[in-house]
């Protein structure tokens, strides 16, 4: 396996291996008071308006704190884009997997509901489809009725839905059942419900961005707006239910949206999904669904998995194509899966991780490996290398740093990883870099916010006054950071970095009545979910986060102590791994091992929805319908 420093010449891109200053870790950034109801209303219009009041909260969030260590930077060239793109293909080699290798390796859901608790998998779908137990067609017809907003009332789960083509949907059920009847399915996903973020251009759906404003791309001749990683699945077989909330232009980690409604984490509705891929989320944990197609910039895949339990893949930046729309924060954001399972989520990357010949930076990636459903019981033990930022986890809450750490250590004596204490400089000062960044392309997409939430107004207001000579040294420590993460490769190669995904048990709704009717703005809790995800997004890395237990809910003896699994209202906590540019194998390798070892810290929220019972109880109804007019039928002839 080839180290970073002998990898530059195989890779596009490759940062300089260059370690960064020797700085102790502190983290003393400026209380930012909370703002909600009518005072974040009133507040949003002078920020908007006053432009004085947009300096001084530019200051207040410790924005112009990167002047400080102006004296580290100067040597550094600012980087802009953060893509590192392998040249050869130097993932960790494993079995090869055709559609039976798969079958046969994964369990049927009749063996799996006597173990943990389990969601069905794109695995369990196939199989059932495969024996005519079930249909594609039975399957959308349980789901639809629950997630509508058309009827009246509405589906149960339709808060977390924006819209739902029903006639597009049932018309890939019949198509996938008929293709199951004739024993001809596309893929290993062909039948498979999914669903997308309102991020994602779709053919036949307006794209918002979670606002109240249009943003559909406009087809160019003849050709399709459909994303490429929404087409890649449609053209594998899986039947897309049409588009999920987010929160307003992704701009906050809650998903709290005034506009459409904000779904509620299902295992406590005092508590956020987190964001902004928030009803992903919801609709993989209520088992709706067992992929989504989310979008991460600055944690927006990963902090709503961990909050709702769900597994999220935040890819290497650059390498799932945005064509043939714009990603619009393109030195930060990726696209990338939400699932129910970890084999569901690496079969979901593999197919949209194709290289796009229309894209400059995907067509260059390798195609992913394919997905292995099921772990090899036979599989050799990894011996790998996991690197551990102590200092910086130690911002955790100590019951989160004992999940993770007890997890690490199961992980440990199973698979021979080997722990490693790392450091990484400037962290808090990074994070400030990312929020900038992030803040001036939202200024730049949006620079009219007359028809937007108030929260956002605040946020795209300040990124407005942003000065140039700040952007660029965000972008000098953008690059030294690069370089020493190059530097703790080369030292390490295959290591992965391990965090919490985020130091704090989800995000808690203080006052329901009012937040989710105008929003909140609390930059204070906001940067305490992004504390550790953000660095993936500024440096273009892999990041994946998978379940690691249960904490007590607010208004609780205990709260924030460590939960079983049979307490109700228990609050999610996710790990997250982190590898180098270019890995997502072997990431996607190290989370099926970590899941397996925290199988007994998984639990279905108190909402979730057996889809498949529904399924079969739809096609009993159809049966017993159709036997019933046969037998009509026969008294008429008669």
């Amino acid at each position: 396996m080839l180290n970073a420093q002998d990898g530059r010449s195989k890779f596009f891109n490759y940062p300089e291996a260059r370690p960064g200053p020797d700085i102790p870790f502190q983290n003393e950034r400026k209380h930012s008071p909370a703002m909600r109801g009518l005072q974040l209303v009133l507040g949003a219009l002078l920020v908007e308006w006053l432009g004085f009041i947009r300096t001084w909260l530019w200051h207040n969030a410790g924005l112009g704190d990167l002047r400080q260590i102006r004296q580290y930077l100067d040597t550094y060239e600012p980087r802009f884009d953060p893509t590192v793109i392998p040249i050869t293909n130097q993932e960790v080699s494993t079995d090869s997997n055709d559609l039976d290798d798969v079958i046969s390796s994964s369990r049927s859901p009749t063996e799996a509901q006597t173990e943990t608790p389990k969601y069905y998998s794109a695995a369990d779908y196939h199989t059932l489809y495969a024996s005519g137990e079930l249909t594609p067609t039975a399957v959308a017809q349980s789901i639809l009725p629950l997630i509508r907003r058309d009827t009246s009332p509405c589906g149960e789960h339709s808060i977390a839905w924006l819209n739902s083509r029903v006639d597009v949907i049932l018309a890939a059920a019949s198509a996938s059942t008929l293709r199951y009847k004739e024993d001809r399915p596309l893929s290993i996903i062909d039948g498979v419900p999914m669903a997308v973020k309102d991020e994602y251009d779709v053919e036949g759906y307006e794209t918002c961005l979670g606002s109240r404003n249009n943003y559909t791309s406009e087809a160019a001749g003849e050709q399709s707006i459909t994303s490429w990683s929404v087409r890649k699945l449609e053209e594998a077989g899986a039947i897309n239910f049409g588009k999920l909330s987010m929160h307003e232009f992704g701009l906050d980690t809650s998903n709290n949206n005034p506009n459409y409604g904000t779904p509620l984490n299902p295992f406590n509705k005092r508590y956020y999904t987190g964001g902004s891929s928030g009803g992903c989320a919801y609709a993989v944990s209520t088992g709706l669904i067992p992929i989504a197609l989310g979008s991460d910039g600055g944690g927006s895949i990963r902090i709503p998995a961990s909050f709702c339990s769900v597994y999220g893949l935040k890819p290497s930046h650059g390498r799932i194509s945005y064509k043939p729309g714009i990603n619009h924060f393109d030195t930060c954001s990726v696209n990338g899966p939400l699932a129910a399972d970890m084999g569901s989520l690496s079969a979901a990357y593999s197919i949209i991780g194709a290289p796009d010949p229309a894209c400059p930076s995907s067509s260059l990636f390798a195609a992913p490996l394919p997905a292995r459903l099921a772990p090899s019981p036979s599989r050799e033990k990894t011996e790998g290398i996991l690197g551990i930022p102590q200092a910086w986890l130690s911002r955790s809450t100590p019951a989160i740093q004992r999940l993770c750490h007890s997890l690490l250590d199961r992980l440990v004596a199973l698979h021979n990883y080997t722990i490693i204490p790392i450091t990484i400089p400037f962290l808090p000062e990074g994070q400030t870099a990312h929020a900038m960044t992030m803040l001036c392309h939202a200024a730049t997409a949006t620079p009219d916010t007359r028809n937007v939430t108030a929260a956002n107004k605040i946020l795209i207001s300040v990124g407005m006054v942003t000065p140039s000579t700040d952007f660029i040294l965000a972008q000098k420590l953008r690059q030294l950071l690069m370089q020493h993460l190059a530097d703790l490769w080369r030292k390490h190669p295959g290591m992965i970095i391990v965090t919490p995904t985020t130091p704090c048990a989800g995000w808690h709704i203080t006052n329901p009545a009012v937040d989710l009717k105008y929003g909140i703005s609390d930059g204070d809790q906001t940067l305490a979910t992004m504390e550790y995800v953000w660095l993936a997004n500024f440096a273009g890395l892999p990041s994946l986060t998978i379940p690691a237990g249960f904490v007590r809910p607010e208004g609780v003896e205990g709260k924030g102590e460590e939960a079983d699994d049979k307490m109700d209202g228990k609050i999610p906590v996710g790990l997250m791994g982190t590898g180098e540019w270019g890995s997502e194998d072997r990431l996607l390798q190290w989370g099926a091992e970590a899941d397996a070892a925290g199988a007994d810290r998984r639990s279905r929220p108190p909402i979730w929805v057996d889809v498949v019972a529904r399924a079969r109880e739809e096609m009993q109804r159809n049966q017993d319908e159709s036997d019933k007019e046969g037998g009509s039928a026969v008294r008429r002839r008669k």
